[in-house]
């Protein structure tokens, strides 16, 4: 927090004018309670900056004295300008004047909150508001469709310490009332979130402005209940529910924070705010995706299939757009992410194998099968907008006899650009490209190099995908002609893996806990089966 105080004229050297320069100079530092001091009503005052200060949030504050002028019944007057800056964003200029009484104690400066601003009442202040462009952007499916939007949303509370002795009475009022709309957010459901959250006020609901309505009562009534509302990034579709939709929210709200304004406004208790002064950036783009919602609404028909933990993504298999991903409230209980790398077991031993007969010959045969696992997108990082955020991912144990990495761990980012870039070799393009959900905006890719493999090489993993699919552990699932896939699990424990090319689609399926393995093949399984079906 930077200031600056300038006086002006010879007079700034007598009594009223050090006096008038000391006050200044603590606005400038935005310290009320030292303000306060020099006036007439220090109690008020206090209260009057410090609303002042904190509604305004300026990183800096310029004050300006001029000339005081001192008159013979003891009194002075001056003038006085102050400078709000907010660095990139602007500057909010006050003009203000006032009076000072020589008192026994001093000169003091009679207190008004016209010294803040010209005209403003008892109980006012100037407040800074973010505003932002209208209308907020959507987010479009690949079709163009609205997948999401910014909706009135209203956000429930409970305060137990705030309900007392009606605790348990406020709870039950609360669910019974939110139950047309939320009927699972029962009772139970409240006091179990209050006991994990120790005692400390918890979100019972959100619901749609639209909902509210529909509610057996008003939530407000109920002791201990507030209700916030502003807007929210939702799904169009109330059905869906992906773990894309909170960093899609993350990109959205980066989008509307670069063309957010800013309004300078002066707040009276019992009036609308008046406009001051602002700036206000242009509305947005909408943000197009390569989302699919036919294809969501498949894959969560498919995660309820098996109650462990799983995941499913569905991928473009030439462009290498994220049509879907969802996940089974198992796995969001163990916070599965599709950037986080888990441990592959066998799946990928048939890739492995055909690394290994490529670069045995070679003198440098670790380096060249490293180099050609990140040509396949396996080993690479990617940090693709609107996808979960990449953590570490453990490059592989190699022995110097054999490529056969050990504990290698792989995400479902990387399963699914090693299915593209396999599923873009059969149709002869031989050149990875990088998953991505949002269109136009680059995925990152780190920690090695995308790029052109042998044609060879793919091939040989191909024969060995669909002899899986045919003969292999994949053997057993129908209704997916054409099918080439990985399987396999890390043990017992798992986890289990499939990756499936098979209708120009490629399907990442990962599953945890016991027989893993045989979870993963019956996600799969239903995936086809309500495909088909669809």
């Amino acid at each position: 927090m930077l200031s600056s105080v300038v006086a002006c004229g010879s007079d700034s050297d007598t009594d009223v004018g050090r006096m008038t320069n000391d006050f200044a100079t603590a606005i400038a530092e935005q310290n009320a309670e030292a303000a306060s001091e020099f006036t007439t009503s220090p109690a008020q005052a206090a209260e009057s900056l410090q609303a002042t200060f904190s509604g305004m949030d300026a990183k800096k504050v310029e004050t300006t004295v001029r000339e005081p002028v001192e008159y013979s019944d003891g009194t002075a007057s001056f003038v006085m300008k102050t400078t709000y800056s907010w660095p990139g964003q602007g500057t909010y200029e006050t003009n203000t004047s006032g009076i000072a009484r020589n008192l026994s104690s001093g000169w003091r400066i009679q207190w008004a909150p016209a010294l803040i601003y010209e005209g403003m009442p008892a109980g006012a202040r100037l407040q800074k508001v973010r505003t932002d462009a209208t209308p907020a952007p959507a987010v479009n499916s690949r079709t163009g469709k609205t997948f999401m939007k910014m909706v009135p949303v209203n956000t429930i509370t409970f305060d137990p310490a705030a309900a007392g002795k009606k605790t348990d009475a406020a709870i039950s009022s609360l669910s019974d009332a939110i139950k047309p709309i939320a009927p699972l957010v029962t009772s139970k459901v409240i006091r179990s979130k209050i006991d994990d959250a120790n005692g400390q006020p918890i979100t019972a609901v959100k619901l749609r402005e639209s909902d509210m309505k529909d509610l057996n009562a008003d939530p407000e009534k109920i002791s201990g209940v507030t209700v916030e509302r502003n807007g929210q990034l939702v799904m169009e579709d109330r059905r869906l529910s992906t773990p894309l939709s909170k960093s899609i929210s993350n990109y959205w709200t980066a989008i509307r924070d670069a063309t957010a304004g800013w309004q300078v406004q002066l707040e009276i208790p019992g009036s609308r705010p008046q406009r001051l002064a602002g700036k206000q950036g242009p509305p947005g783009k909408d943000i197009a995706t390569s989302v699919d919602q036919n294809e969501q609404l498949v894959l969560e028909n498919t995660v309820v299939e098996v109650a462990q933990p799983a995941n499913v993504m569905v991928l473009d298999a030439s462009s290498g757009g994220i049509l879907a991903l969802a996940q089974n409230e198992s796995a969001a209980k163990r916070d599965i992410e599709a950037g986080v790398g888990y441990a592959t077991g066998s799946t990928l031993d048939p890739v492995f194998g055909a690394i290994d007969r490529a670069t045995k010959d070679k003198n440098d045969g670790d380096k060249s099968a490293n180099d050609m696992l990140y040509r396949f997108g396996l080993g690479v990082r990617f940090s693709a907008p609107g996808v979960s955020l990449p953590r570490e991912t453990k490059k592989p144990s190699i022995s110097t006899a054999n490529f056969t990495p050990s504990n290698y761990t792989s995400t479902m980012m990387n399963m699914g650009a090693l299915g593209v870039a396999l599923a873009r070799a059969a149709d002869g393009k031989n050149q990875a490209v990088a998953p991505y959900v949002i269109k136009g905006a680059k995925t990152k890719v780190t920690k090695g190099e995308l790029g052109s493999f042998e044609p060879p090489v793919a091939r040989d993993v191909l024969d060995q995908m669909a002899t899986i699919a045919r003969t292999g552990d994949a053997s057993d699932l129908t209704k997916a002609p054409g099918l080439r896939a990985l399987v396999g699990t890390n043990g017992p424990q798992g986890p289990g893996w499939f990756v499936g090319l098979q209708g120009g689609k490629v399907i990442v399926v990962y599953c945890e806990g016991e027989k893993s393995g045989t979870a993963a093949l019956q996600v799969a399984q239903k995936y086809f089966t309500v495909s088909a079906a669809d």
